[in-house]
């Protein structure tokens, strides 16, 4: 699937010789070469809102309100109410799809070793047994990690039989700041490995916000997608009304997956993923009231309440940096020093003490942190006033890793006297190139003494 990737890069246009990296659902900074590059990641460990994402039974049950053709379902929290749930429909043809905000559902594995997310049933008993078996066990897919994702209910619906499948999507374009339509006629499957091995049947519609979908943009699509005679109309009307919904509800992503054709000729929306616009959620109250926080990394939810933009990562040298392009650039110096960054961490321009205080809890609780690099411009804040509350938290919470200050700007001077003096473990300095070359090596000594068990003591010399 796409999805809206929470770093908000910049992006350029899709042509029809795009070509689009395979990239994993955890957020790793690497170059974007496309727009479905950029829409394709969330996942898993996002910063909560950024591009709300939503579950699979909440997209269909917002397409059916807008009139769009969607098989027979309901959503289940036990497995008495997944069993009333298959009786309701009526069929002994259904599907049951755990809950969980990840692709890669129905190639999974459960914690308790069943396989698969996405499975046929076909009695109400059934329905019962493997919701009990899905439910309040953690979901492992390509693109949750290990630890998986909690599976909280299930959907079940009934299974509907394509004659053709198609893929459909409304996506932001950045560089024209304008929606676009995403069309394949290969749909129901990974729409990532066709963009990889087969760009020309990806096709790109730019929409002009002020006229909107028109009827020609509509007609060529159908047309090329392949919908027969007796699907047009349907399938042009499901176009526009998917557009209403993406203005509507300030969406960034509506990707059906596939919007199929099926033997009755019916026009059906079989899945929906659905992304939003954080800043709208002022206006889009009930949209964000949908939001599962079970679904997030607790870590950034706790982040989140103290303002702070934290994206925990696999590497181990911790990062408190203010300012998102900032901190982009210090991630990218600890990489090309041969480091790997521990998590994105943007304190914003009131890096007060206790919004330190919070940065060096939330980095520190990743035992595999060997090392801080603070970065600082002190535009907005004053360096010496971040240099008096970064000591402040080294004194209170004993930290016993290295911890590398650069602190360029407003009262720099100042503060460099106050960390030279305090004593403790930070070392100040300048230059961002040799900043990042310290924070490099001290991580990699403490990862050695901690290898021998060994404890290490630091100190810079002339």
């Amino acid at each position: 699937m796409f999805r809206l990737v929470r770093c908000n890069p910049v992006v350029t246009n899709v042509n029809h010789s795009s070509k689009v990296s395979n990239l994993s659902h955890k957020i790793e900074f690497v170059k974007l070469t496309s727009l479905l590059t950029c829409t394709f990641r969330l996942s898993g460990n996002l910063q909560q809102k950024r591009a709300l994402s939503i579950h699979e039974y909440m997209s269909t049950d917002l397409l059916r309100k807008y009139g769009i053709g969607v098989p027979n379902g309901s959503v289940a929290r036990t497995g008495a109410e997944a069993e009333t749930v298959a009786k309701q429909i009526g069929s002994d043809d259904m599907i049951i799809k755990a809950q969980v905000l990840a692709g890669g559902r129905g190639k999974g594995i459960f914690d308790n070793g069943m396989k698969g997310g996405v499975l046929p049933i076909y009695s109400p008993k059934e329905a019962k047994m493997l919701a009990e078996k899905m439910i309040g066990h953690r979901l492992i897919t390509k693109q949750t990690g290990a630890s998986g994702r909690l599976c909280n209910s299930v959907y079940i619906c009934e299974r509907k039989f394509a004659r053709r499948e198609y893929y459909l999507a409304f996506l932001m374009d950045r560089t024209t700041s304008a929606p676009v339509i995403v069309s394949s006629s290969q749909g129901g499957v990974d729409i990532e490995t066709v963009a990889k091995e087969n760009p020309d049947a990806i096709k790109t519609t730019h929409i002009d916000i002020h006229q909107g979908v028109t009827d020609k943009m509509t007609k060529d699509i159908v047309e090329d997608l392949g919908f027969s005679e007796a699907c047009t109309e349907e399938a042009r009307d499901i176009i526009k009304k998917l557009y209403k919904l993406f203005i509507d509800k300030d969406a960034t992503q509506i990707e059906i997956n596939p919007l199929s054709e099926t033997i009755d000729r019916k026009v059906l929306a079989m899945d929906a993923k659905l992304g939003f616009d954080d800043n709208s959620e002022f206006r889009q109250k009930d949209i964000f009231a949908l939001r599962d926080t079970t679904q997030e990394d607790p870590e950034e939810v706790r982040a989140a309440k103290s303002n702070l933009n934290f994206i925990k990562l696999d590497g181990d040298i911790g990062c408190l940096v203010n300012g998102a392009g900032l901190a982009m650039a210090t991630m990218d110096i600890i990489k090309l020093n041969g480091g790997d960054p521990a998590n994105f961490l943007d304190v914003g321009g009131g890096a007060t003490p206790e919004a330190i205080q919070e940065a060096f809890t939330l980095i520190t609780s990743d035992s595999k942190v060997a090392a801080i690099f603070v970065n600082i411009f002190g535009g907005i804040v004053r360096c010496d006033a971040i240099a008096q509350g970064l000591i402040s938290v080294v004194k209170n919470m004993n930290l016993r890793v290295p911890i590398i200050a650069r602190l360029q700007g407003t009262n720099m001077e100042t503060a460099h006297k106050l960390i030279t003096e305090s004593g403790l473990k930070i070392f100040s300095i300048d230059d961002l190139q040799s900043a990042a070359e310290k924070a490099v090596q001290f991580s990699k000594i403490v990862k050695m003494a901690r290898d021998v068990d060994v404890g290490v003591e630091f100190s810079l010399g002339s």
